[in-house]
């Protein structure tokens, strides 16, 4: 199995299994002098991490994370960053009645049909456990970017759609997302969540959601055209998550329903400095950062593990029906918001560093006939 590392020049390789002895990640072209601690990783992870409320999973994992490489004296050294996280609340044992059946709407089938493999014991690789590996290696590329662009610097997400239950955009307060549990930004809906969400549960079935993604502080000219467009990269990591259904950079699809008037961002020069006065394209023009507010949402399908009864197919191809019991949670979207985060910061960084060592050809000279 290839393809386990994201990035390019700031890049990281995740490895392990839901129910394995460990998960973790070994974090590649992070800047040295950089402060560092196992403290500043780990108050991401808890914000991922299974069993922190009861509207997610009640897998009772610490996340707690050690560094086992990368960092002397309390600063990283420019080498490889080691990270492991143990898996301390394994039950394999509730996958022993399904462990030959497919769960519909999971990787099993394709996993199977690919590598021949069907790890039962929670998906193994595919299951949404890796993630926070990538929180890891997030927490490291937000503190390289908060270093280097310093204070004006801020990247956060919130849910702003739980299922059928939107929330009031005009109520939008930063400081209320890291309040409640489901990372909401509109006080007021938080109640109506509750009650939706445990009613979600206690039917056995599940719902999606929206997550949208913020970066503030990001300066003009990060991403090339054409094949390394910013926005083409913040959309393949957003991909890239478990249960991720669908992007939106800036309006998204909801642009094809303006006018060119409405959804071109006009610009104005006031005392020498170039503004917007509005924000469709989500801070990307052309895959070029422009400088303003970095906005991209993303779409999570709803669980799909629920004890309602699902027609299926075992290994052997016969059909029958399965019901997964153990402890899922009843909207993966919620414990998204921080993974989205980690790839946000992650591929922000990679272009950071990418911008800052060009390659350019335009210096050189061709030798001449004499001089070959």
């Amino acid at each position: 199995m290839s393809f386990n590392t994201f990035g390019k020049i700031f890049r990281f390789t995740t490895w392990g299994e839901s129910h394995g002895h460990a998960i973790g990640c070994i974090v590649d072209g992070c800047p040295p002098n950089i402060r560092l601690s196992e403290k500043d990783i780990q108050k991401d992870m808890n914000r991922r991490r299974p069993g922190h409320s009861k509207f997610v999973s009640q897998r009772k994992e610490s996340d707690k994370i050690t560094i086992l490489s990368g960092v002397f004296n309390g600063k990283t050294t420019g080498t490889p960053i080691s990270i492991i996280i143990p898996n301390e609340d394994k039950r394999s044992r509730d996958y022993e009645s399904i462990k030959n059946k497919f769960r519909p709407g999971h990787a099993d089938f394709t996993y199977f049909k690919k590598y021949g493999i069907r790890d039962y014991r929670g998906g193994g690789r595919q299951s949404a456990r890796e993630t926070a590996s990538r929180v890891a290696a997030g927490a490291i590329a937000k503190l390289v970017l908060k270093n280097i662009l310093g204070k004006k610097f801020n990247l956060f997400g919130a849910v702003i759609q739980l299922g059928l239950m939107g929330c009031d955009r005009n109520n939008w307060n930063n400081n209320e997302i890291r309040k409640n549990p489901f990372f909401c930004p509109d006080k007021k809906s938080v109640k109506l969540w509750e009650k939706y969400l445990l009613a979600v549960r206690k039917s056995g079935s599940s719902c999606g959601a929206i997550i949208e993604l913020r970066a503030n502080g990001i300066p003009a000219g990060l991403g090339a055209p054409i094949y390394s467009k910013l926005d083409t990269d913040i959309a393949a990591a957003l991909m890239s998550i478990n249960a991720v259904k669908g992007v939106n950079i800036g309006s998204g699809i909801s642009s094809a329903y303006l006018s060119g008037e409405e959804n071109s961002d006009e610009m104005r020069s006031k005392s020498g400095k170039i503004k917007f006065k509005s924000n469709n394209a989500g801070g990307i023009l052309g895959g070029i950062s422009s400088g303003q507010e970095i906005i991209a949402s993303f779409a999570v399908k709803p669980t799909s593990s629920i004890v309602t009864n699902r027609e299926t197919v075992d290994k052997k191809g016969k059909n029958t029906k399965i019901s997964v019991r153990g402890r899922h949670d009843p909207c993966v979207g919620i414990r998204a918001v921080p993974i989205g985060e980690a790839m946000l910061s992650c591929v922000l960084l990679d272009h950071y560093l990418m911008n800052r060592a060009p390659v350019s050809y335009t210096h050189l000279t061709l030798p001449t006939n004499r001089e070959v």
